[in-house]
């Protein structure tokens, strides 16, 4: 900043909101931040280990559900938690903030505790447990992000406003950073306290104790609540809830934001692919073991909570490979808020969509670890431009008293652009991609073991058809060939060349990456969208 935007003189965003000094974040912008933390720790401790939980066949505790299943369950988490915000957005405006946000950890708190017992009860499938479980998460999320973000917003002036969403995504992914720890952690306090805590790594037990961990910090969140005072939204605290609802849906319409928001849907549904499609890829394909070695000389300690072992030898844990993403953003996101601070944010985010696709392209066109994490760096890079940026672009466009409804739309790309991408990359991956279905497929094509079962092709006939699980399939892949687990994993890349998969999702980026230059030069025009 500069010294003139330090000045003691104070500045406020809407009528009735408490005066804040230029250039400086009081206290309640910190306990948000804080709040904001310990919400995406508990989250993430959960996000990057689902996938594997849902439907990674090799996983002893796993639900060993399908791919199309993880696509569906994803589908209805992103609509549950990123369209929910287009109305409760304006309802966290009308009811306020404080009061919306205890509501929502109290819905996300339950979500957790389900996760950790439904699945035990006889009278629930698997499937329908976690499903279940899975919406009430995600519905406390939906009226989690417009309330908080909402919040902060009145939190900040034009001059703070990109260095305070700067910080804001910081915070956010020094949660994202600790979380994929917890697994490790687990493991380790279950050496420690074997009677409270001792489970075998990736049994149900062990899966068990990950919830309970997330439900646990989501606790530490109501005493900070206790401490802020609410902001003032601007919005009327008397509108009937069915106003509220229509004034959501008039404004969702304007015409320049519907485009806005299918633009940035477009290239949600690419972006997410790196958490939601990258686990499974990194655990069926990418070949860590290198990079674990060169953790040789570290205390052993610290090496196995670094390290685990796996059919193909020591390899580091996909969560903290796709960890360094949020190690990246810690490093650099506050510098590149401020570097970019006058850039139009419009601009900033169309370099940032550029980087993001490149370096989904290279992170999954590899089965070397160094290169993956090449590619996440080059993703890491565009993120921190259009992450941040994302909201500033809501926050500042958005009218007096519709602060909360605005960074609720910013939810609905996200929403859009996971739902129909998990349905896209359950199709691909659960036909092209696992490990266990290609094996499968090898069988069915290569070996004498498939010459007589009458396989029609379809790949979600190839249990039945062959009598092997999936669960089995690679295990019957080695008798069949007499490989190891690293050779045969070798022979399924480089007869079905699994990384192709990633092209539909990269076309799909560069496509909006084009949509939004275009949106970029009209908007030269419209001085209520040109921010």
């Amino acid at each position: 900043m500069q010294s003139s935007e330090r000045h003691e003189k104070t500045a406020t965003i809407d009528a009735g909101q408490t005066p804040i000094r230029r250039g400086r974040f009081g206290r309640t912008f910190w306990t948000l931040n804080a709040i904001e933390m310990w919400e995406r720790l508990a989250f993430y401790n959960l996000r990057v280990m689902a996938p594997i939980y849902i439907m990674q066949a090799d996983n002893p505790g796993g639900l060993h559900l399908s791919a199309a299943d993880k696509g569906t369950i994803y589908a209805w988490w992103a609509v549950f938690q990123s369209l929910l915000p287009m109305v409760t957005g304006g309802l966290a405006d009308r009811f306020g903030y404080k009061r919306t946000l205890g509501f929502a950890l109290s819905l996300m708190l339950t979500g957790y505790v389900m996760m950790a017992v439904l699945r035990d009860l006889p009278w629930i499938s698997n499937y329908w447990a976690f499903f279940l479980s899975i919406m009430t998460l995600a519905t406390g999320t939906a009226f989690f992000k417009p309330s908080l973000q909402g919040s902060l917003a009145h939190q900040l002036t034009k001059e703070t406003s990109s260095v305070g969403w700067g910080i804001f995504y910081w915070v956010v992914n020094v949660g994202a950073f600790i979380g994929p720890f917890m697994p490790s952690l687990l493991q380790a306090l279950g050496g420690l306290f074997p009677a409270i805590l001792g489970a075998e790594p990736h049994s149900k037990e062990a899966w068990r104790h990950l919830f309970l961990a997330s439900a646990l910090v989501t606790c530490f969140n109501f005493p900070l609540l206790l401490t802020i005072r609410d902001s003032p939204s601007g919005a009327s605290q008397t509108e009937p809830i069915f106003g509220v609802l229509r004034r959501t849906f008039v404004n969702f319409f304007e015409p320049r934001l519907l485009c806005w928001i299918l633009i940035m849907s477009c290239f949600c549904l690419m972006m997410y692919q790196l958490w939601d499609l990258q686990p499974n890829f990194i655990v069926d394909w990418v070949d860590s073991g290198p990079m674990a070695q060169s953790l040789e000389r570290l205390p052993p300690v610290l090496r196995n909570a670094l390290v685990e072992q796996t059919d193909r030898g020591p390899m580091i844990p996909q969560q903290l490979l796709l960890n360094f993403n949020a190690f990246f953003i810690i490093v650099g996101v506050v510098g590149v808020s401020w570097l970019t601070r006058r850039m139009r944010t419009l601009a900033a985010m169309l370099i940032g969509m550029v980087a993001v696709t490149a370096g989904l392209l290279v992170s999954g066109w590899t089965q070397n670890a160094w290169i993956l994490v090449a590619g996440i760096l080059c993703f890491s890079v565009g993120e921190m431009m259009t992450g941040p940026k994302n909201n500033e672009y809501l926050a500042l466009i958005a009218p007096p008293g519709k602060k909360g409804l605005y960074l609720g739309y910013a939810n609905i790309p996200m929403g859009l652009g996971v739902f129909v991408g998990s349905w896209l990359a359950g199709l691909i991956y659960g036909r092209f991609g696992e490990k266990a279905v290609l094996a499968l497929r090898y069988l069915a094509e290569h070996t004498p073991f498939g010459a007589d079962k009458n396989w029609s092709g379809d790949a979600a006939t190839l249990e039945a058809a062959l009598g092997v699980r999936r669960t089995e399939a690679m295990r019957k892949l080695q008798e069949a060939t007499g490989l190891d687990p690293a050779a045969a994993t070798q022979l399924l890349w480089d007869t079905y060349s699994p990384q192709y998969l990633w092209i539909p999702f990269v076309l799909i980026g560069i496509a909006a990456t084009g949509a939004l230059w275009i949106f970029t030069q009209r908007a030269k025009r419209w001085a209520d969208m040109n921010a």
